[in-house]
């Protein structure tokens, strides 16, 4: 695919808020810090269109991008932010799991994860959180450029013999970097396969 234009449209706090579902959206999330943003950056070619920071926490709310007026890509905030209120990641959690889940055009999760790191508790938990509510979900490994090929490959196994315990199946899994935007176009891909299967609602 390649992405002619990339345009934000609005930042909501609830997803009834959001643009009208008249098109098919694919949401990223991960823990903070996690380059969910840098990502974003390098699948659409444009350098600022998700704020990044060096500071976790920077998404707050609900961000739609439009996407060749064809399909929304949806910035959804970080989990697993402490340096918050627990009120504050409560208000953040709710508003998470309402857009999910009501949503009607959502077609896919990707949920992001720092390849250089073993499997993390709040990722599997969410991931088992979207599996058992028969929300589609896929896996995408940030940061590959910070590892060998060796290691990279034992971090991915590592993730997939863990889910292994409890998945009968696990879900597609795709490995990126926003540096040398490895994988991007391998998701891209994908996204473009799934859009012929939006109904609206």
């Amino acid at each position: 695919m390649q992405i002619k234009t990339a345009v934000f449209v609005k930042s909501s706090s609830e997803h009834q808020h959001a643009p009208p579902p008249a098109l098919p959206e694919y949401a990223f999330i991960g823990r903070s810090n996690v380059g969910k943003s840098s990502l974003i950056n390098a699948l659409t070619g444009r350098n600022s269109l998700a704020k990044t920071s060096v500071q976790p926490g920077k998404t707050q709310l609900i961000n739609h991008f439009l996407i060749n007026d064809e399909w929304f890509l949806v910035d959804l905030p970080g989990y697993g932010y402490a340096k918050v209120s627990q009120t504050e990641r409560e208000k953040w959690r709710k508003m998470i799991d309402n857009y999910l889940f009501e949503r009607p055009n959502l077609l896919c999760t990707f949920v992001l994860v720092d390849s250089r790191i073993e499997p993390q508790k709040t990722d599997l938990e969410f991931m088992e959180k979207l599996g058992t509510n028969g929300l589609p979900f896929c896996v995408v490994f940030t940061k590959t450029d910070k590892l060998t090929k060796t290691k990279l490959a034992s971090q991915v196994a590592a993730y997939q013999q863990k889910m292994g315990e409890t998945w009968a199946e696990l879900p597609q899994m795709f490995v990126t970097s926003s540096v040398d935007k490895t994988g991007c176009d391998a998701l891209l891909s994908q996204i473009v396969e799934w859009i012929p299967t939006f109904q609206k609602p």
